[in-house]
Order: C-alpha cells, then sequence, then structure tokens
C-alpha cells in the first residue's frame, strides 16, 4: 500500500467522523418512526411502530419499494373499500 504522500492525492483525514455515543446508527431498527410516534410512546417493538418503521425506510427511488408502498396501500386499503361497500348494500336494500 503506497503512503499518502506518494499517492499524490489528498492526505489522509485521521479525524474521528464516528457517530455521536448518544444516539443508535441509522441502521438500527426504530430509527425511522416520526417524532410524533415516539411522542406517542410507539417504538419498533410494537405492531404499529413497527409497521411505521417498516415503512418509513421504503425509499421511493427504488422500484422495488415502491411497488411495496402499493401493496401496503392495497393490503390496509381494502378492508374499508369493503366497508363501504357492504354499508351501501345494506343502505339500498
Amino acid at each position: 500500500m503506497v503512503p499518502p504522500q506518494e499517492r499524490g492525492g489528498e492526505a489522509w483525514d485521521d479525524e474521528d467522523h464516528g457517530h455521536d455515543d448518544d444516539t443508535p446508527p441509522i441502521w438500527f431498527a426504530g430509527q425511522h418512526l416520526p417524532e410524533d410516534a415516539r411522542r406517542m410512546g410507539l417504538n419498533h417493538t410494537v405492531p404499529d411502530g413497527a409497521l411505521l418503521d417498516f415503512a418509513g425506510r421504503l425509499d421511493s427511488t427504488k422500484p422495488l419499494h415502491r411497488i411495496t408502498a402499493w401493496v401496503m396501500l392495497v393490503v390496509f386499503g381494502m378492508p374499508v373499500v369493503f366497508y363501504v361497500l357492504r354499508l351501501l348494500r345494506d343502505l339500498a336494500g
């Protein structure tokens, strides 16, 4: 390995740019929860918090993540649609 002085490039950066010791790293579970959810006491160990954390990790630039978001929307939206259809059927007849 060539020392940085002989490479002709930038010198080594000896400063420590590690993360703050007070906060866990971003890849730990529960780091993508909105601040409102944290104030309500949700975290990644409860079902609603885990769902919010999962949805918060989705990246709209990745096609698979977009498909996952649409599937989640259908899965959670269909019971509401079915309920409204049943309500309209009951009111009509």
